[in-house]
């Protein structure tokens, strides 16, 4: 039987970040049983067209997935569990932001199903959560991720890394104090200045200034040190886990597997009928309810994704990893060897400078080729 990871989008926040371009939206009132009856409808149209599956993991993404009501998650996990077949232990994640309204709503998570949170902290520095547009203060976020700790048996948190100003020493006395905290998974993001962002205007008038590559590449070693200093690897750039404790949602997404995305502007990869498909959902949250209400689901794109492609998509995802990528694996999925979807002077290259390793039929990023990885990708990538 195929296996499936599900991913849910509740596209809401209280507040846009000025760093965000993440499709998330702020309503003054949210109309939570319509958008909750519309998610539980477009997953009952794509279980009947994919039939039963493997369900490895559900992990309800934003937006900011907390302001939902603990009522509509367990609704879902429940109509997942029966349209699938969830493995024993499935992981089930739900991000959540470190407001005292929202901590208070862990228990009744928990109670739906959730056994695994995944904390938006960003920041423990009081100035850089202002700075962020945060609407928690470090205090609660503290607060947060000791109430997670006592309620999930799984605990993950966001920090965000190479802020204007931002020292080594620093950065690594947060890094200290969050992994005191909750030292099982740490997702790592570095502050960027994205597209149709409120940062974007700022570093477009000159008013906004992040730090060079050599800082933020020192932080992101850094961040290394201290994860291992709390029994934390890097199995991926930019996530670090203690043995065991790695995301098996999203390790489904960089080991090329299938993914079902339901939810306003939500992606996945589906193979049906032989076919790996690429799928998009309607983007604006009411035009992708009003879609649901009318046929089922607020797809707005289904197409097939060519077996070249697909080998550049698994490339780009796989050499991410810590483990790498199988040959073997990667062919079979892809349809494509993997040394045809690479360029064999640049892959030569690469290698004889340290950045990538063959051994035992997988390829590799090394610590070196990961700290430009995507320099290295476009390289390679036939």
């Amino acid at each position: 039987m195929d296996s499936l990871a599900l991913y849910v989008h509740w596209p809401f926040c209280l507040a846009k970040c000025p760093y965000c371009d993440f499709n998330s939206h702020v309503r003054e009132r949210i109309d939570q049983d319509r958008f909750a009856t519309a998610l539980r409808r477009e997953l009952a149209w794509e279980a009947a067209r994919l039939g039963r599956r493997r369900l490895t993991s559900i992990f309800f993404g934003g937006g900011t997935p907390s302001l939902m009501a603990p009522a509509t998650v367990g609704a879902l996990i429940d109509d997942a569990s029966r349209w699938f077949d969830p493995v024993a232990g499935i992981e089930i994640t739900l991000e959540a932001n470190p407001t005292s309204v929202e901590a208070a709503r862990f228990a009744g998570f928990r109670a739906a199903g959730v056994n695994r949170v995944s904390v938006g902290v960003q920041s423990l520095d009081p100035a850089a959560l202002a700075f962020l547009g945060r609407q928690h203060s470090a205090d609660q976020a503290v607060a947060a991720l000791q109430v997670a700790r006592r309620i999930f048996p799984r605990v993950s948190f966001d920090l965000i890394y190479a802020r204007p100003g931002q020292t080594e020493a620093d950065w690594r006395a947060e890094l200290r104090r969050a992994l005191a905290l909750a030292s099982d998974h740490l997702s790592l993001y570095q502050l960027t200045i994205e597209p149709g962002t409120r940062f974007a205007a700022l570093a477009a008038r000159g008013e906004l200034h992040l730090p060079d590559g050599d800082v933020a590449a020192a932080l992101y070693e850094a961040t290394a040190e201290e994860a291992a200093a709390f029994g934390l690897a890097a199995y991926e750039v930019s996530n670090y886990a203690r043995p065991g404790a790695e995301s098996r949602h999203n390790l489904s997404y960089w080991r090329y597997e299938d993914y079902a995305g339901i939810g306003p502007g939500a992606h996945g990869r589906l193979t049906l009928d032989g076919t790996r498909r690429a799928t998009v959902r309607q983007r604006a949250p009411e035009a992708w309810a009003a879609r649901v209400a009318r046929s089922g689901h607020g797809t707005s794109e289904d197409v097939t994704v060519p077996p070249e492609e697909q080998a550049r998509e698994a490339l780009l995802m796989g050499l991410r990893l810590a483990e790498g990528i199988d040959a073997a694996q990667f062919a079979t999925r892809t349809g494509v060897a993997l040394e045809a979807a690479l360029n064999p002077q640049m892959l030569a290259a690469a290698e004889a400078e340290g950045y990538l390793v063959r051994a035992e039929g997988r390829l590799c990023a090394t610590g070196p080729g990961r700290l430009r990885l995507d320099a290295l990708l476009a390289a390679i990538v036939a």
